[in-house]
Formats: C-alpha cells, structure tokens, sequence
C-alpha cells in the first residue's frame, strides 16, 4: 500500500497540483487546490488541498477501486491507500510548522523547502524523495558536516 500512496502522491503533485491551465476558471481551481499552497506555505491555518477537493478526489479514488479490485480486496487496498495518504498530508503539514530532529526528518524538510522557495519544478516527492530520483525530477541537497 505504501509503494501505491507515495506514487500516486508523487505524480498527483507532479501533473495535476503543478498543472497551470490556461482558462480563467481553471487557473481559479487550480489556486484552491495548490496555488494557495505554494503562495502562503507558512500559514498554519491552510490546508494543503481544502475538503472541497480532496474528497471527491477521494471518492474518485474510491470508485476505482472498487471497479478494478476484487469483491472484498478494494476496501482493504483503499483503506491502506487513505492511511498513506493521511500520514503523508501530517508529514507534509510536520515538514512545514516544525522543525524535525532526525536525519531523516531534516532531510525531507530541507527538500520540500527547497520545492518551494528554489524550484517548484523538481522535487514533488514529499515523504518520499525516492520517487524524484527515479523520474529525475530530484533537487540537490547541501552536504552536511
């Protein structure tokens, strides 16, 4: 389930969330679902991707499941598949309001910011960088001491 999670949480802020249409109505959803994100990314109060769409992305998710898994094997799989994604979006908040401790922590923080504030174009991998490396979308990190 985690390999499912971290991917599709990749490519989702890869293709979808960095997606810049061009139609007015567009560009409008396009802001609610990330754009606010990345304007404000040091605001507590800020969702990563406000209710309105996250669930019916959900549901979305959801109903493909349950149309290519198995009677019985789709809730499984789709509840693994929220777990990962409820543990990525408290990474993800973890990774912007606090400052980690461990190596790894630290780690996925410095990157994240990095996505942020250097290059909004690489680095979409959030709780997993791994992916960034695969695709060749990673950012370089400084060395430590």
């Amino acid at each position: 389930m985690a390999t499912s999670s971290t991917l599709t949480e990749y490519w989702l802020h890869r293709v979808v969330f960095h997606f810049e249409p061009d139609h007015p109505v567009g560009k409008r959803f396009h802001f609610m679902i990330h754009g606010v994100h990345h304007d404000h990314p040091n605001d507590r109060l800020r969702l990563v991707m406000p209710p309105s769409a996250s669930i019916p992305l959900a549901a979305l998710f959801l109903l493909l499941f349950h149309a290519v898994l198995p009677n019985g094997g789709w809730q499984a799989f789709a509840a693994g598949f929220l777990a990962g994604y409820l543990a990525y979006d408290m990474l993800h908040y973890y990774v912007h309001h606090f400052v980690p401790r461990s190596e790894t922590g630290k780690k996925l923080r410095e990157l994240h910011m990095r996505h942020h504030f250097q290059d909004h174009e690489r680095g979409f991998g959030v709780s997993a960088p791994y992916w960034d490396r695969i695709f060749r979308t990673s950012l370089v990190t400084r060395k430590t001491r």
